[in-house]
C-alpha cells in the first residue's frame, strides 16, 4: 500500500494542488526563516515554496517509498540549505528547542497518536517558534457530512494509509499548549467531500 501511495500520491493531489493547495502553501510558508524543519514532507511539494530567508530546511519522511521520491526531488532541486531525514513524529531525533519553524501539512491526518506528535512539534519548537499548519479535519459544521466520515473513517484507515476522517486537529494544537495566531477554514476544492474541510495557519509556542 505504501509503495501504491507514494507512486499515485501527487497524481491523486493534482487537481487539488492546482485548485487551492498550492496557493495556501505558499502564503502559509511566506513569513517562515531560520532553522526549520518539514514533518511528513511526502514527495517535497512544498520544496520550491520555501522563501530565500530559510537558513535550512530538514526535510523529514519516515515513509520509505515517499521517501524515495523525495530523494530524487532533492537530488534535482540541489538545494544547498535542504537536507533529509528519516525522523517519525512519534519521536523526533531532534534535540528540545532546534528549530524556528515546524511546517506540517497533510500529515496529522495519519500519525498514530496525534497528541504525541503535536506534543513533539512543540518540544522542538525554540520558545516563540511557530507551527505552519494544513490540515483536513471532521465537519463539525456539516453534521450530514461528519455522519458519513465516521461511517467511512473504519474502511478509509486501512486503504488510506492511516488517513483519519474526524480529527479535531486544532483542539490537539491547543491541548499540547500552543497559542493560535492565525486560523481559516476552507473548503479543499477538486476533493472527495470526505476530506474537503481543512484548517490552516500558524500556532506559536509559547515564550
Amino acid at each position: 500500500m505504501g509503495r501504491l501511495m507514494a507512486h499515485f500520491y501527487d497524481r491523486m493531489m493534482k487537481g487539488s494542488e492546482e485548485a487551492c493547495l498550492l496557493d495556501w502553501r505558499r502564503k502559509l510558508l511566506e513569513p517562515v526563516h531560520g532553522q526549520v524543519l518539514e514533518v511528513g514532507a511526502g514527495t517535497g511539494v512544498s520544496l520550491p515554496l520555501y522563501p530565500q530567508a530559510v537558513a535550512r530546511v530538514v526535510m523529514s519522511e519516515p515513509d520509505a517509498p515517499m521517501r524515495a521520491k523525495l530523494e530524487k526531488r532533492l537530488e534535482k532541486e540541489a538545494n544547498p540549505v535542504v537536507e533529509m531525514s528519516h525522523g517519525s513524529l512519534d519521536d523526533l531525533p531532534f534535540p528540545d528547542g532546534s528549530f524556528d519553524f515546524v511546517t506540517c501539512m497533510l500529515v496529522l491526518c495519519s500519525v498514530p497518536d496525534l497528541q504525541r506528535a503535536v506534543g513533539e512539534i512543540r518540544r522542538v519548537l525554540v520558545p516563540g517558534g511557530r507551527l505552519v499548519f494544513m490540515e483536513h479535519v471532521a465537519a463539525e459544521k456539516r453534521p450530514g457530512r461528519l455522519k458519513w466520515q465516521r461511517r467511512l473513517e473504519p474502511l478509509w484507515l486501512r486503504i488510506s494509509g492511516n488517513c483519519h476522517l474526524t480529527r479535531r486537529t486544532e483542539q490537539a494544537i491547543l491541548d499540547s499548549g500552543f497559542q493560535m495566531a492565525t486560523i481559516e477554514r476552507e473548503s479543499m476544492r477538486k476533493a472527495m467531500p470526505i476530506v474537503r474541510s481543512c484548517i490552516r495557519g500558524h500556532a506559536v509556542k509559547p515564550r
